[in-house]
């Protein structure tokens, strides 16, 4: 393991609810690390805003805001699943098709939670599933409400394909596609991880008013034609703002 990134872990570490600022010295004899190896450390770790400095000289450092952003990124993904449960249940028995949730896991989505349809044939999905985020709807729908630079890093990380038959994915395409799905607010997928299936995706919102999860059901595609897939859309839209709503977004 990297050694310069066990150590600044360990000075992390050093900060808890007794010691919340620390000057320079301090933490270097704490650690018992030379000066300038813990200024290195210190540095590195204040740039990417793990940790911040008073201005003066000599000044303590306390934790950073980054901090902040991973801890409340961590509570809405433990909170999301307990909270999201109980709905995807009642919408699960109203139309009896798999009901998922699904949350972007670096480059990948991942599926978190999910409640089965009683129906004989079903779909072969499973908490801790992964998938590109350019497949499905669900994925496809967290990919459509990142930000360009977050989209950009996605595309770059490896080779658009297919996950059927690795046949390369048109960019340009896609990134109409994540315009459209931004614009109307939803997304839909026709057998894009399985044959003859169609999945639909609404987003859910935490209390920053911003897309943590994408709500998706899934099913046969003879299960979603005409009236019923009309009802399907509504009943998932409206489970998703309820969620949305119990995780503290803002109301629209």
């Amino acid at each position: 393991m990297n050694q310069s990134v066990i150590k600044a872990l360990q000075l992390l570490k050093l900060f808890d609810e007794k010691h919340t600022e620390w000057t320079l010295k301090e933490i270097a004899e704490t650690a018992k690390l030379p000066k300038a190896t813990a200024y290195r450390l210190l540095s590195s770790l204040e740039q990417e805003d793990f940790l911040a400095r008073d201005p003066e000289p000599n000044g303590k450092y306390r934790l950073g805001l980054r901090l902040l952003e991973l801890g409340n990124l961590v509570a809405d993904q433990l909170d999301i699943r307990k909270i999201a449960k109980p709905y995807m249940e009642e919408l699960g028995e109203e139309i009896n098709e798999a009901v998922h949730l699904v949350i972007q896991n670096d480059f990948h989505a991942t599926y978190i939670e999910k409640v089965e349809s009683n129906r004989a044939i079903r779909l072969y999905t499973q908490v801790g599933k992964s998938s590109p985020l350019y497949i499905g709807s669900g994925p496809k729908l967290l990919l459509a409400f990142m930000n360009k630079a977050e989209q950009d890093r996605i595309f770059m990380q490896e080779p658009l394909r297919s996950i059927k038959n690795g046949e390369p994915i048109d960019e340009e395409k896609l990134q109409h596609e994540l315009a459209l799905i931004k614009k109307q607010g939803f997304s839909i997928s026709y057998g894009e991880q399985d044959e003859d299936t169609v999945g639909i995706s609404y987003p859910i919102y935490n209390h920053h008013g911003k897309v943590i999860s994408a709500l998706t059901v899934s099913g046969l595609s003879q299960h979603f034609e005409g009236e019923r897939f009309k009802e399907i859309k509504r009943k998932t839209q409206h489970t998703a703002t309820q969620i949305s709503i119990a995780l503290g977004a803002p109301k629209k």
